[in-house]
């Protein structure tokens, strides 16, 4: 904890008390959620960023893409432009954000993807198109309860679990740990890939979950090859390149890149970082650069970047993917 957060405790009990407060008046009914006709399924967290969530919407989209018309929407953090934004050929990370980009550059031809920072306007406004979607995903909402959600899957990770954490600003909660009461699935998301039985027994007895709760342990699952492009490559011939990582956590990812035995510079940057011109000038420098998927839609427009960048893909591998694929399917039929 750094001297500021330390600085900042007093604060705690006030940031609760907000946040507390505000979702007790939507369990009353005193403030109001708007309902739609349609599926609606929240990925989101407790904390602030790292846990998962983009990977998390992507393998729902794969889950149900054949089965009905799909529509990402996200606030589009840190865009460039205002209100409802809808993905388009010309779009880029500065119209969309980095992880809306991304899911329409992955799923164009299967997803309509939209930016809004206000959900209901946003729904509202998918609901109006002439091939409307039949499901909704909503990326990062769990904190944003004017939207009637039919089905909250919350995130939280394996190194640092909701229930070992505190509010804002010491901690990295957005609300009290009591708001797990709200989420119909809780994954615990980066899980070593060998977890043990007995290990998830510790988690399940933390988390505590209610009667209708379903808790699922998931891993990060990393492609083989890294991708530019026009190329893709074998990540095991990657020999002495700068590692440039703009994301909340990249901690797993440097650790799974030093399991492989694999030398290279890291130059970290804050998460959704804006690269500078100055940034730019410098990476030119670099033989190979390896990025995020994330992070790789920001940098690819840069055309002196475009021989020597590449991406490691990723994806999520839910453990008990099965029981899991089944409740949401379910949730979704029987809506």
């Amino acid at each position: 904890m750094n001297l500021l957060r330390k600085i900042l405790f007093p604060v705690v009990p006030v940031y609760y008390l907000i946040t507390w407060l505000r979702n007790r008046l939507y369990d009353l009914g005193i403030k109001k959620s708007t309902s739609f006709s349609i599926p609606i399924i929240c990925v989101g967290n407790l904390s602030v960023g790292g846990t998962g969530k983009t990977p998390m919407i992507e393998y729902l989209v794969r889950l149900l893409k054949d089965d009905a018309k799909i529509a990402t929407l996200s606030r589009g953090y840190k865009r460039k432009t205002e209100g409802f934004q809808l993905a388009k050929s010309t779009s880029t990370s500065e119209d969309l954000g980095d992880e809306p980009f991304q899911f329409y550059n992955k799923f164009a031809a299967n997803v309509t993807v939209a930016v809004d920072n206000n959900r209901v306007n946003g729904i509202t406004k998918l609901l109006q198109l002439n091939n409307a979607p039949e499901i909704v995903l909503l990326d990062d909402a769990f904190q944003h309860r004017k939207v009637k959600v039919g089905l909250n899957i919350m995130l939280t990770t394996y190194s640092n679990p909701f229930f070992n954490d505190m509010v804002l600003p010491t901690g990295d909660l957005r609300e009290p740990k009591s708001g797990y009461k709200r989420a119909d699935i809780i994954v615990v998301t980066k899980c070593p890939s060998n977890i043990t039985n007995i290990k998830k027994e510790e988690f399940l007895k933390r988390i505590k979950p209610t009667e209708y709760q379903h808790v699922f342990f998931s891993t990060i699952a990393y492609a083989n090859k890294v991708v530019s492009k026009t190329a893709e490559l074998e990540l095991n011939s990657l020999t002495n390149f700068t590692l440039v990582t703009g994301i909340a956590n990249a901690t797993p990812l440097v650790t799974f890149l030093k399991s492989k035995n694999l030398k290279f510079q890291h130059l970290n940057f804050k998460d959704h970082y804006e690269f500078s011109p100055d940034d730019i000038s410098k990476l030119e420098s670099c033989e190979v650069i390896l990025t995020t998927e994330k992070d790789f839609m920001r940098l690819k427009q840069y055309k002196a970047l475009e021989k020597r960048l590449f991406y490691l893909p990723i994806t999520v591998n839910i453990l008990e993917n099965v029981p899991f694929d089944n409740l949401v399917k379910r949730f979704v039929k029987q809506f």
